[in-house]
């Protein structure tokens, strides 16, 4: 194995993850080898300091203030239906299109014309679905606000 190899089994070592010959393997080579050792070294820091990081949450008194106004509730709730249903419509919108080549090229069969437009619906429907549930783990991460 190159240095390379031995540097993707880092963190699997420092976490206990290897097993008894990969373990066994990598302990050899960081014995000759002076820049996997100081890089070992930067990652076990780096792991030290990680593991004393502590999350900052919201109080809950400013989550309920903030959703006690109909305002704050209602926009977003708006927001996301206008969105939702704007993406649905501009990607069926293209798959008709392109559905409508195959639509007028008789060679075509009705069935495969049929299916075509269904999981086209289906695939808008579903990356909707996605990005509203990206969106939404994306604005509780509880790591995006960390702090020392």
């Amino acid at each position: 194995m190159t240095c390379p190899d031995y540097k993707d089994l880092m963190m699997g070592y420092l976490d206990d993850e290897l097993d008894d010959a990969q373990k066994q393997s990598f302990e050899d080579h960081l014995a000759s080898c002076q820049d996997c050792s100081g890089e070992l070294e930067g990652f076990r820091e780096l792991k030290q300091i990680t593991d004393q990081v502590a999350l900052v949450e919201p109080e809950d008194k400013i989550w309920q203030d903030y959703w006690s106004g109909i305002y704050n509730r209602v926009e977003r709730r708006i927001g996301w239906i206008l969105f939702s249903a704007a993406a649905i419509l501009l990607l069926i919108y293209g798959g008709f299109r392109l559905i409508e080549a195959l639509i007028k090229d008789p060679t075509v069969d009705i069935i495969l014309k049929a299916g075509l437009l269904a999981i086209i619906a289906g695939l808008a429907v579903l990356f909707v679905s996605v990005l509203r549930e990206r969106i939404h783990f994306w604005k509780r991460d509880r790591y995006k606000d960390v702090r020392r």
